[in-house]
């Protein structure tokens, strides 16, 4: 199962225009992708009563899988 995970295919279109991922275009994509909403979530539903805190850990949850979305996107990141 490990290996569907580690293979080298793109899990994300690259976007028709701007900067970054479209959609994802594989399953390892759309799981990711809504583990990552799940967290954001989670984070926002854990630290709904200290806002400062929240906001942190909700940029930092947000940017952190950038690198992943960056790798698995069919032909990289660029501006189109």
């Amino acid at each position: 199962m490990l290996h569907l995970l580690l293979d080298k295919k793109p899990w994300f279109r690259s976007k028709n225009s701007g900067y970054g991922s479209g959609l994802p275009i594989a399953w390892q994509g759309w799981l990711f992708m809504a583990l990552h909403i799940a967290l954001i979530t989670g984070i926002a539903t854990l630290l709904r009563d200290r806002p400062a805190m929240m906001t942190i850990a909700i940029v930092l949850a947000g940017l952190a899988p950038l690198p992943i979305y960056r790798a698995r996107t069919e032909g990289g990141w660029r501006w189109r």
